[in-house]
């Protein structure tokens, strides 16, 4: 990506507080794009302005995606203040609380879909107008998760499932209207999410064996795929789902028996 790929841009990340949300932001940032930064605590937000490349623009604002109200009134400011708004990451999104349909509790379940499908929904409403203004696109961050399912994690799956689909869905509402939707599926990303995971020797050794890079990917490694979907690159790509997760998605699921 060149350097001033993104010049004169505007671009909101929600979730940008960590792992892929501050990769992304970072990456957009050194691309040339004012980035505004939106997260839940101050403390994180600060940590990633703080990493922000030299001579870079990069804004933090506290908010909620999961606020209806909130989120709109962020991403209206934005658009607002600095004239526009070109691209809208929906990275935001928790996996917790973990269990089967019949481990978790309707408060647990409505926190999952809160924050990762109403946040979709409510920040792409947001932004659509501002997005339609300047032909502007969205790349929701969306999981493996998302694309098939795991042990333990239903509301994970099921919210994760929903933004693939809203993701099909808006690219075939919008795209007449010179807005691009696109997704990344990213799978075993070293992130605050999967640090939990990642300390787990038996896990670590299960996952790597099933993934053909052998390793987990960095968080930049998403960034920089959710960066090509943004850019005059990938100008006549809408309604993609591009995987980041070292060939997992590969595999028909049998073990290794060659």
């Amino acid at each position: 990506m060149a350097e001033d790929t993104f010049t004169g841009k505007v671009v909101i990340v929600t979730g940008g507080g960590s792992g892929i949300g501050a990769a992304t932001a970072h990456r957009f940032a050194a691309g040339g794009a004012t980035v505004v930064i939106i997260g839940r605590t101050q403390a994180k937000l600060d940590k990633v302005m703080s990493g922000a490349p030299t001579g870079s623009t990069l804004i933090a604002r506290v908010g909620d995606v999961s606020d209806e109200e909130e989120i709109t009134g962020l991403v209206d400011a934005v658009a607002q203040e600095h004239g526009r708004l070109d691209t809208l990451v929906n990275n935001a999104a928790t996996c917790e609380p973990l269990g089967t349909v019949s481990d978790i509790d309707a408060t647990g379940w409505r926190r999952v879909m809160s924050t990762d499908v109403d946040g979709v929904f409510f920040a792409s409403r947001a932004a659509l107008p501002h997005l339609r203004a300047v032909g502007g696109s969205i790349v929701n961050v969306g999981s493996a998760s998302g694309l098939g399912g795991d042990w333990g994690l239903a509301a994970y799956n099921a919210a994760k499932g929903a933004v693939t689909n809203l993701t099909n869905a808006m690219a075939l509402d919008h795209g007449a209207e010179g807005v691009r939707v696109n997704a990344v599926h990213p799978s075993m990303i070293s992130t605050d999410m999967t640090a939990g995971f990642l300390q787990n020797d038996a896990i670590v050794a299960a996952a790597l064996n099933r993934v053909p890079m052998q390793r987990f990917g960095e968080p930049a490694e998403a960034a920089s795929v959710i960066t090509f979907l943004a850019s005059p690159a990938a100008s006549y790509v809408n309604g993609a789902h591009i995987r980041v997760d070292g060939g997992l998605g590969a595999s028909n699921g049998n073990p290794h028996i060659a």
